[in-house]
């Protein structure tokens, strides 16, 4: 019996020891709500566009900084230095507009925000309450063009805006989002990797010439062997305008 014990014993201690601590944790967000900023279209193209001149010379800087396929962490580990994060934190009223830019990600990703008062910030999914898509279809074969813009709303002071790419959530045949897709926020916070090297999906990046602070997204898991860590998947830019 002692033996048979000790056998077993011996077991479980090499069952834990095989066992490893996960790479990725899924964020669910089943309390959240989900609604559109506007309607679209049947190929995801909101209406009451507005739209802002995208200069080819901020193109060929994408291009440059963002090459498809290049991963940012080697080209460009400053952007992973420090704590900053892509939210918009609105410190007097003001209305708040996203422009779409560019996309070269092979997923149908929609891209979305949340808000939340700034001396909270969010430490799980639990603490977004709503959930607003701006862009249904902002992925692979998006209708949307350089330049399109949506304004978001007005803000009061306190409120912050964080952003939020879901992964291939654009269905075709239905016409619809899908709310259950894989969440890439803007906050680290809320995304799934659990190495907090691995958990940024939104980098900033600086445009001088047109004084705009770029975001690009990665849309895929960052633990995964199919990830190529280029940020270019889907690129947008928020602009305040103060009231």
């Amino acid at each position: 019996m002692i033996k048979n014990t000790a056998s077993l014993i011996l077991m479980l201690c090499l069952l834990n020891a095989c066992k490893k601590d996960p790479v990725t944790k899924p964020v669910n967000f089943t309390t959240t709500s989900y609604q559109s900023l506007n309607t679209f279209d049947d190929v995801g193209k909101p209406s009451n566009l507005l739209k802002d001149t995208i200069p080819a010379g901020m193109i060929n800087f994408i291009d440059s900084i963002l090459p498809n396929g290049q991963n940012l962490t080697i080209s460009h580990p400053e952007f992973f230095s420090g704590k900053l994060i892509a939210d918009v934190a609105v410190t007097q009223t003001s209305d708040v507009y996203i422009t779409f830019v560019t996309e070269d990600g092979g997923s149908k990703n929609s891209i979305a925000f949340y808000t939340y008062p700034t001396n909270q910030p969010p430490l799980s999914a639990k603490d977004i309450q709503l959930i607003t898509y701006v862009f249904p279809n902002a992925g692979n074969l998006t209708p949307l063009n350089p330049g399109d813009k949506a304004k978001l709303g007005t803000f009061n002071a306190g409120t912050s805006i964080g952003f939020v790419l879901m992964q291939n959530a654009w269905d075709p045949i239905k016409k619809t989002m899908n709310n259950d897709a894989v969440h890439f926020a803007s906050n680290d916070v809320l995304n799934p990797e659990v190495d907090p090297k691995l958990k940024k999906h939104a980098v900033l990046i600086n445009y001088a010439p047109e004084n705009k602070i770029l975001v690009g997204f990665e849309d895929y898991d960052r633990t995964q062997a199919g990830c190529d860590n280029d940020f270019n998947d889907v690129v947008i830019y928020a602009t305040i305008v103060k009231k």
